[in-house]
């Protein structure tokens, strides 16, 4: 399966949603703690700029702190834009296949997960084609590369309400793809559009 044309699909449409935001709502909290809107973005674009070289660069210079190379990112890549700017800058690099290290599915995944960190947390979730939200899911289902999503989900049965998906045995949790696609990645506020026995339980882990 060949993920890029997928992951350029979701940054365009999330750069054309995003130019729509009023002004007010780029500077409200997402999804991803401690980050607004704007951060988030700022993120994504970043990401979409980061070559393996300038990744282990920045690492370097960050003293192999994770946490501080990505904030220095979002620093640098939202330095002088405008909100309307780092959409554009969305929309420009869609079509980049820079990244740093890992398998292609996570730049799909941070595309489609930042992107709901957004408009979940501002009421509702974006329409995606079903197949990236389960090429997503089957990502994160196999995976604890950062986030931890395979042990997350450990010892449920996660099923799909709007495709014909569904991983594991054990309690079930079920819903929507994207809701699970996110609770898998640790975001509780998308528990609130699940139901199941798992539920209680997947709230519980971190």
């Amino acid at each position: 399966m060949d993920v890029w044309p997928m992951i350029r699909a979701e940054r365009e449409s999330l750069a054309g949603a995003l130019s729509d935001l009023p002004p007010d709502d780029w500077n409200r909290p997402s999804l991803a703690a401690g980050w607004t809107v704007r951060d988030v973005v700022a993120h994504i674009v970043a990401t979409a700029r980061t070559t393996p070289p300038k990744f282990v660069a920045g690492l370097v210079t960050s003293g192999f702190s994770f946490g501080t190379f990505v904030e220095k990112r979002i620093r640098e890549t939202a330095a002088g834009r405008t909100d309307r700017e780092l959409a554009g800058d969305l929309f420009a690099c869609a079509g980049s296949r820079a990244a740093p290290p890992g398998p292609t599915a996570t730049w799909l995944g941070e595309t489609i997960v930042h992107g709901e960190d957004v408009f979940r947390a501002l009421g509702g979730y974006r329409d995606h084609p079903v197949h990236h939200v389960i090429a997503v899911a089957d990502f994160y289902k196999t995976s604890n590369l950062l986030i931890g999503s395979k042990r997350r989900i450990e010892g449920l049965r996660l099923r799909a309400t709007d495709a014909d998906w569904s991983h594991g045995t054990g309690p079930e949790v079920a819903g929507p793809a994207i809701a699970l696609v996110l609770a898998m990645t640790g975001r509780k506020t998308a528990l609130e559009d699940l139901t199941g026995e798992g539920v209680a339980e997947l709230r519980a882990r971190d």
